[in-house]
Protein backbone atom coordinates (compact mmCIF):
# COMPACT_ATOMS: atom_id res chain seq x y z
CA UNK A 1 0.00 0.00 0.00
CA UNK A 2 1.32 3.36 -0.85
CA UNK A 3 2.16 5.97 1.88
CA UNK A 4 -0.61 7.82 -0.22
CA UNK A 5 -3.24 5.48 -0.30
CA UNK A 6 -3.82 5.22 3.18
CA UNK A 7 -5.58 8.94 4.21
CA UNK A 8 -7.45 8.57 0.41
CA UNK A 9 -8.52 5.03 2.06
CA UNK A 10 -9.18 6.71 5.17
CA UNK A 11 -11.15 9.55 3.80
CA UNK A 12 -13.62 7.45 2.17
CA UNK A 13 -14.39 5.09 5.49
CA UNK A 14 -15.18 8.63 6.90
CA UNK A 15 -17.43 9.87 4.29
CA UNK A 16 -19.34 6.63 4.27
CA UNK A 17 -19.51 6.58 8.32
CA UNK A 18 -20.80 10.32 7.96
CA UNK A 19 -23.18 9.62 5.10
CA UNK A 20 -24.85 6.98 7.85
CA UNK A 21 -24.71 8.52 11.13
CA UNK A 22 -26.29 11.79 9.72
CA UNK A 23 -29.21 9.31 7.59
CA UNK A 24 -29.36 7.61 10.63
CA UNK A 25 -30.07 10.76 12.52
CA UNK A 26 -33.29 11.65 10.98
CA UNK A 27 -35.23 8.15 12.16
CA UNK A 28 -33.59 9.05 15.56
CA UNK A 29 -35.03 12.86 15.43
CA UNK A 30 -38.17 11.58 13.99
CA UNK A 31 -38.48 8.53 17.28
CA UNK A 32 -37.85 10.89 20.21
CA UNK A 33 -40.72 13.13 19.19
CA UNK A 34 -42.44 10.22 21.48
CA UNK A 35 -40.75 11.40 24.29
CA UNK A 36 -40.00 14.71 24.29
CA UNK A 37 -41.16 18.24 22.59
CA UNK A 38 -39.13 19.30 20.02
CA UNK A 39 -37.31 22.11 21.23
CA UNK A 40 -35.95 20.35 24.26
CA UNK A 41 -34.90 17.86 22.67
CA UNK A 42 -32.85 20.01 19.80
CA UNK A 43 -31.46 22.37 22.47
CA UNK A 44 -30.08 19.23 24.67
CA UNK A 45 -28.70 18.34 21.56
CA UNK A 46 -26.57 20.92 20.57
CA UNK A 47 -25.74 22.14 23.99
CA UNK A 48 -24.43 18.88 24.94
CA UNK A 49 -23.14 18.65 21.64
CA UNK A 50 -21.04 22.41 21.76
CA UNK A 51 -19.43 20.72 25.22
CA UNK A 52 -18.17 18.08 23.33
CA UNK A 53 -16.58 20.16 20.67
CA UNK A 54 -15.02 22.51 23.44
CA UNK A 55 -13.65 19.41 25.28
CA UNK A 56 -12.05 18.55 22.41
CA UNK A 57 -10.52 22.09 22.16
CA UNK A 58 -9.20 21.77 25.96
CA UNK A 59 -8.01 18.10 25.37
CA UNK A 60 -6.11 19.39 22.07
CA UNK A 61 -5.06 22.56 23.49
CA UNK A 62 -6.34 24.92 20.82
CA UNK A 63 -7.13 28.50 21.81
CA UNK A 64 -11.17 28.70 23.00
CA UNK A 65 -10.68 32.46 22.07
CA UNK A 66 -14.10 32.88 19.87
CA UNK A 67 -14.31 33.80 16.17
CA UNK A 68 -15.57 37.20 15.28
CA UNK A 69 -18.74 37.86 17.58
CA UNK A 70 -21.00 39.40 15.43
CA UNK A 71 -21.01 37.03 12.52
CA UNK A 72 -20.41 33.61 14.66
CA UNK A 73 -23.92 34.72 16.22
CA UNK A 74 -25.73 35.04 13.01
CA UNK A 75 -24.19 31.67 11.69
CA UNK A 76 -25.40 29.80 15.10
CA UNK A 77 -28.69 31.20 14.72
CA UNK A 78 -29.12 30.26 10.75
CA UNK A 79 -27.16 26.82 10.86
CA UNK A 80 -28.17 25.94 14.49
CA UNK A 81 -30.92 27.08 16.23
CA UNK A 82 -32.91 27.79 12.98
CA UNK A 83 -32.14 25.02 10.60
CA UNK A 84 -32.35 21.93 13.46
CA UNK A 85 -35.43 24.09 15.28
CA UNK A 86 -37.78 24.23 12.21
CA UNK A 87 -36.44 20.57 10.81
CA UNK A 88 -37.30 19.51 14.35
CA UNK A 89 -40.48 20.97 14.60
CA UNK A 90 -41.49 19.83 10.87
CA UNK A 91 -40.91 16.23 11.55
CA UNK A 92 -43.89 16.13 14.57
CA UNK A 93 -46.49 15.48 10.87
CA UNK A 94 -43.58 14.99 8.68
CA UNK A 95 -42.57 11.81 7.88
CA UNK A 96 -38.63 11.57 8.41
CA UNK A 97 -37.77 10.99 4.91
CA UNK A 98 -39.77 13.25 2.90
CA UNK A 99 -37.96 15.88 5.61
CA UNK A 100 -34.74 15.10 5.02
CA UNK A 101 -35.00 15.37 1.19
CA UNK A 102 -36.18 18.38 1.43
CA UNK A 103 -33.68 19.42 3.79
CA UNK A 104 -31.06 18.87 1.95
CA UNK A 105 -32.44 20.88 -0.83
CA UNK A 106 -30.02 23.59 1.10
CA UNK A 107 -27.36 23.45 -1.70
CA UNK A 108 -29.94 25.20 -4.68
CA UNK A 109 -30.93 27.57 -1.71
CA UNK A 110 -27.10 28.21 -1.29
CA UNK A 111 -26.25 29.49 -4.67
CA UNK A 112 -29.14 32.41 -4.66
CA UNK A 113 -28.20 33.51 -1.22
CA UNK A 114 -24.22 33.28 -2.33
CA UNK A 115 -25.18 35.39 -5.33
CA UNK A 116 -27.17 38.14 -3.15
CA UNK A 117 -24.37 38.36 -0.69
CA UNK A 118 -21.40 37.22 -1.85
CA UNK A 119 -21.33 38.31 -5.64
CA UNK A 120 -21.09 34.84 -6.72
CA UNK A 121 -23.31 34.61 -10.02
CA UNK A 122 -24.94 31.46 -10.96
CA UNK A 123 -24.10 29.92 -13.82
CA UNK A 124 -25.67 27.82 -16.56
CA UNK A 125 -25.83 25.11 -14.75
CA UNK A 126 -27.07 26.28 -11.61
CA UNK A 127 -30.35 27.44 -13.06
CA UNK A 128 -30.54 24.06 -14.70
CA UNK A 129 -29.90 22.53 -11.14
CA UNK A 130 -33.05 25.20 -9.55
CA UNK A 131 -35.60 24.37 -12.63
CA UNK A 132 -34.67 20.30 -11.72
CA UNK A 133 -34.80 20.32 -7.69
CA UNK A 134 -38.20 22.73 -8.65
CA UNK A 135 -40.01 20.75 -10.19
CA UNK A 136 -39.05 17.56 -7.56
CA UNK A 137 -40.59 19.52 -4.88
CA UNK A 138 -43.30 20.17 -7.31
CA UNK A 139 -43.81 16.22 -7.57
CA UNK A 140 -42.74 15.80 -3.49
CA UNK A 141 -45.01 18.11 -2.23
CA UNK A 142 -48.21 17.30 -4.68
CA UNK A 143 -49.66 20.60 -4.42
CA UNK A 144 -53.06 19.78 -6.67
CA UNK A 145 -53.51 16.82 -4.14
CA UNK A 146 -54.61 17.76 -0.42
CA UNK A 147 -52.61 15.28 0.79
CA UNK A 148 -49.83 15.44 3.97
CA UNK A 149 -49.06 18.60 6.22
CA UNK A 150 -48.86 21.53 4.61
CA UNK A 151 -47.01 23.61 7.46
CA UNK A 152 -44.50 20.25 7.67
CA UNK A 153 -43.47 20.38 4.16
CA UNK A 154 -42.85 24.32 4.81
CA UNK A 155 -41.03 23.95 7.77
CA UNK A 156 -38.82 21.64 6.12
CA UNK A 157 -38.39 23.57 3.32
CA UNK A 158 -37.53 27.36 5.81
CA UNK A 159 -34.97 24.94 7.41
CA UNK A 160 -33.32 23.95 3.96
CA UNK A 161 -33.25 27.84 3.50
CA UNK A 162 -31.75 28.62 7.09
CA UNK A 163 -28.91 25.89 6.57
CA UNK A 164 -28.31 27.81 3.26
CA UNK A 165 -27.67 30.88 4.51
CA UNK A 166 -25.44 29.49 7.21
CA UNK A 167 -23.25 28.24 4.84
CA UNK A 168 -23.04 31.25 2.72
CA UNK A 169 -22.10 33.14 6.23
CA UNK A 170 -19.56 30.41 6.87
CA UNK A 171 -18.09 31.10 3.74
CA UNK A 172 -18.00 34.72 4.15
CA UNK A 173 -16.13 34.10 7.52
CA UNK A 174 -13.66 31.75 6.74
CA UNK A 175 -13.22 33.81 3.50
CA UNK A 176 -12.41 37.39 6.02
CA UNK A 177 -10.86 35.68 9.20
CA UNK A 178 -10.27 32.36 8.42
CA UNK A 179 -11.07 30.48 11.62
CA UNK A 180 -10.31 27.45 13.16
CA UNK A 181 -12.92 24.79 11.73
CA UNK A 182 -13.74 23.35 15.25
CA UNK A 183 -13.55 26.49 16.71
CA UNK A 184 -15.92 28.13 14.60
CA UNK A 185 -18.30 24.74 15.03
CA UNK A 186 -18.30 25.08 18.41
CA UNK A 187 -19.08 28.21 18.89
CA UNK A 188 -21.65 28.11 16.72
CA UNK A 189 -23.43 25.50 17.80
CA UNK A 190 -23.20 26.99 21.74
CA UNK A 191 -24.97 30.26 20.68
CA UNK A 192 -27.63 27.99 18.42
CA UNK A 193 -27.70 25.77 21.43
CA UNK A 194 -28.59 28.51 23.67
CA UNK A 195 -31.29 30.22 21.66
CA UNK A 196 -32.93 27.07 21.26
CA UNK A 197 -33.24 26.52 24.62
CA UNK A 198 -34.96 29.85 25.03
CA UNK A 199 -37.38 28.63 22.29
CA UNK A 200 -38.19 25.48 24.87
CA UNK A 201 -38.34 27.85 27.62
CA UNK A 202 -41.24 29.99 25.88
CA UNK A 203 -42.77 27.29 23.92
CA UNK A 204 -44.85 24.76 26.03
CA UNK A 205 -44.32 21.15 25.03
CA UNK A 206 -44.67 17.71 26.38
CA UNK A 207 -42.40 16.88 29.65
CA UNK A 208 -39.42 14.75 28.62
CA UNK A 209 -39.18 11.21 29.72
CA UNK A 210 -35.90 10.46 30.60
CA UNK A 211 -36.22 7.00 29.63
CA UNK A 212 -33.51 5.04 28.16
CA UNK A 213 -35.03 5.45 24.39
CA UNK A 214 -35.02 8.78 24.83
CA UNK A 215 -31.37 9.04 26.38
CA UNK A 216 -29.97 6.41 23.68
CA UNK A 217 -31.63 8.69 20.90
CA UNK A 218 -30.04 11.93 22.58
CA UNK A 219 -26.38 10.63 23.24
CA UNK A 220 -26.62 9.74 19.25
CA UNK A 221 -27.90 12.67 18.18
CA UNK A 222 -25.45 14.90 20.80
CA UNK A 223 -22.38 12.90 20.41
CA UNK A 224 -22.38 10.88 16.70
CA UNK A 225 -24.66 13.25 14.71
CA UNK A 226 -23.18 16.62 16.16
CA UNK A 227 -19.86 15.49 16.86
CA UNK A 228 -18.57 12.73 16.36
CA UNK A 229 -20.05 13.21 12.47
CA UNK A 230 -18.90 16.42 11.97
CA UNK A 231 -14.87 15.38 12.72
CA UNK A 232 -15.16 12.92 10.57
CA UNK A 233 -16.52 15.29 7.73
CA UNK A 234 -13.72 17.78 8.51
CA UNK A 235 -11.50 14.69 7.47
CA UNK A 236 -13.62 14.12 4.24
CA UNK A 237 -13.01 18.07 3.37
CA UNK A 238 -9.46 17.80 4.12
CA UNK A 239 -8.36 15.07 1.58
CA UNK A 240 -10.86 14.39 -0.43
CA UNK A 241 -11.79 17.77 -3.20
CA UNK A 242 -14.69 19.23 -2.03
CA UNK A 243 -16.90 18.52 -4.98
CA UNK A 244 -16.04 14.84 -4.11
CA UNK A 245 -17.29 15.29 -0.86
CA UNK A 246 -20.54 18.03 -1.48
CA UNK A 247 -21.65 15.40 -4.22
CA UNK A 248 -21.08 12.10 -1.93
CA UNK A 249 -23.09 13.79 1.05
CA UNK A 250 -26.57 13.57 -1.41
CA UNK A 251 -26.28 10.27 -0.45
CA UNK A 252 -27.58 10.98 3.10
CA UNK A 253 -31.32 11.99 2.10
CA UNK A 254 -31.53 9.07 0.05
CA UNK A 255 -30.69 6.25 2.49
CA UNK A 256 -32.79 8.48 5.25
CA UNK A 257 -35.86 7.70 2.75
CA UNK A 258 -34.96 4.21 2.70
CA UNK A 259 -33.89 3.58 6.80
CA UNK A 260 -37.60 5.65 7.34
CA UNK A 261 -38.92 3.13 4.59
CA UNK A 262 -37.31 0.00 6.42
CA UNK A 263 -37.71 1.24 10.10
CA UNK A 264 -40.72 3.59 10.01
CA UNK A 265 -42.85 2.17 7.41
CA UNK A 266 -42.83 5.11 5.37
CA UNK A 267 -43.14 3.89 1.97
CA UNK A 268 -42.66 6.88 -0.31
CA UNK A 269 -45.02 7.06 -3.17
CA UNK A 270 -44.28 6.82 -6.76
CA UNK A 271 -44.89 10.42 -6.97
CA UNK A 272 -42.36 11.11 -4.32
CA UNK A 273 -39.80 9.00 -5.87
CA UNK A 274 -39.90 10.86 -9.26
CA UNK A 275 -39.06 13.74 -7.10
CA UNK A 276 -36.39 12.53 -5.66
CA UNK A 277 -34.93 11.77 -8.80
CA UNK A 278 -35.57 15.36 -9.93
CA UNK A 279 -33.88 16.58 -6.82
CA UNK A 280 -31.22 14.67 -7.18
CA UNK A 281 -30.60 15.69 -10.75
CA UNK A 282 -31.06 19.59 -9.73
CA UNK A 283 -28.40 19.20 -6.53
CA UNK A 284 -25.99 17.57 -8.74
CA UNK A 285 -25.91 20.02 -11.34
CA UNK A 286 -25.80 22.98 -8.52
CA UNK A 287 -22.96 21.11 -7.20
CA UNK A 288 -21.32 21.76 -10.37
CA UNK A 289 -19.48 18.20 -11.34
CA UNK A 290 -16.69 18.50 -13.45
CA UNK A 291 -15.73 21.92 -12.22
CA UNK A 292 -11.96 22.48 -10.59
CA UNK A 293 -12.65 25.32 -8.51
CA UNK A 294 -14.95 25.11 -5.39
CA UNK A 295 -15.15 27.26 -2.59
CA UNK A 296 -14.92 25.28 0.68
CA UNK A 297 -17.80 25.79 2.69
CA UNK A 298 -18.07 24.02 6.68
CA UNK A 299 -22.03 22.68 6.68
CA UNK A 300 -23.96 21.80 9.82
CA UNK A 301 -25.33 18.49 9.25
CA UNK A 302 -28.93 17.19 11.08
Amino acid sequence: MSPSSSPLRGAVLALLATIAIWAYSWVVMKQVLAHAGPFDFAALRYLIGAAVLFATLLLSRRSLRPPPLLPTILIGLCQTAAFQGLEQWALIDGGAGHVALLAYTMPFWAVLLAWLLLGDRPTARHWLGLALAATGLLCIIEPWHALGSVLSTTLAIAGGLAWAAGTVLSKRMFRRHAPSVLNLTAWQMLVGGAALGLVALAVPQRPIAWDWPFIAGLAYSAVLASSVAWWLWSIVLQRLPTTVASVSSLGVPIVSVLLAWLILHERPSPMEALGIVFVLLGLLAVSGIGTRRRARAPVQPA
